[in-house]
């Protein structure tokens, strides 16, 4: 039967002897799977690959050099179908949000390097006559990832330049056709990171969590293809979607499972309450003992 902890345990399947750490001056900064080293490896003057390391180019000593020097690598490597999507967005290659970055990549490449990133999901909320509800989403069938999913009602990566609450209002705008009015009063609830490894390496992420309530009359609109439905459910719904399916996206399901636990729909009555208070908000690669 599956649980709650089975949707946190997906998220944080992260073994750490799998791979090998991406060095930037002297320190790591991400996690490369040894088959998708062995490609960078063909750019001995951007990486040196060892048994246990990839290596960037020390003489690439400041963010523009290094963001010049492994952007053709990148773009190389999706050309050749090693990198199989491509997004024209800027990550920044830091260990916390705002904080020193060494360069910046490629959105597309983020995952193979195993670095660091961070993204925003949005609860659109109603309080009704019986209760809270929840606008959920779900992805387009041609999206490259997840596709067909249920999702948050806004969500997306946090690229390089904008601001967390400027992201929520850009992406509301694009996803939901949520005026700027109202998407400005989205509140920021707090963070939960992740750590789930797959065939394209490693994401590890934190997401930004926010709340926004909106009038019961309000219905969103998608507008830039991402979505093909919206839908509006009880938190019951939500709940039982999360605990006895796989439904909604990964990492969406911790973002319910944040909500439905601030919401009083899992109780402390829960028999998991304990165990997924000790591990939802903390990423790590020791899984829950289902």
């Amino acid at each position: 039967m599956s649980s709650y902890l089975d949707r946190i345990d997906a998220c944080n399947n992260f073994e750490a002897t799998h791979y090998l750490a991406l060095l930037i001056d002297g320190k790591v900064y991400g996690q490369v799977q040894p088959a998708f080293a062995q490609h960078l490896a063909h750019w001995p003057e951007v990486f040196t690959v060892t048994a246990t390391t990839v290596t960037l180019n020390p003489e690439l000593v400041d963010y523009t050099s290094r963001t010049a020097a492994v952007a053709p690598v990148f773009r190389a490597l999706h050309q050749q179908g090693v990198i199989d999507s491509w997004v024209e967005e800027a990550y920044p290659i830091t260990r916390t949000f705002g904080g020193h970055a060494e360069l910046e990549i490629e959105r597309a490449a983020t995952n193979f390097m195993g670095v660091k990133t961070f993204g925003i999901h949005v609860n659109g909320l109603v309080q009704t006559a019986n209760g809270v509800e929840v606008w959920v989403a779900t992805r387009s069938l041609d999206k490259p990832f997840w596709p067909g999913k249920l999702d948050q009602m806004v969500a997306g990566g946090q690229p390089v330049g904008l601001g967390l609450l400027e992201n929520v209002i850009k992406e509301s705008q694009e996803e939901a056709n949520i005026p700027v009015e109202l998407a400005q009063q989205a509140q920021a609830i707090g963070t939960i990171p992740y750590r789930q490894q797959g065939w394209r390496g490693l994401d590890n992420s934190t997401i930004y969590v926010y709340d926004l309530w909106l009038p019961e009359d309000f219905v969103p609109e998608n507008t830039d293809g991402e979505v093909i439905a919206f839908e509006r459910m009880p938190l019951a719904d939500i709940a039982r979607l999360t605990e006895t399916t796989e439904a909604f996206k990964d990492n969406c399901n911790l973002v319910n499972i944040d909500l439905l636990l601030r919401m009083g729909e899992i109780t402390p009555q829960h028999p998991q309450h304990a165990a997924i208070l000790k591990i939802l908000y903390t990423a790590d690669n020791t899984k829950s003992q289902n």
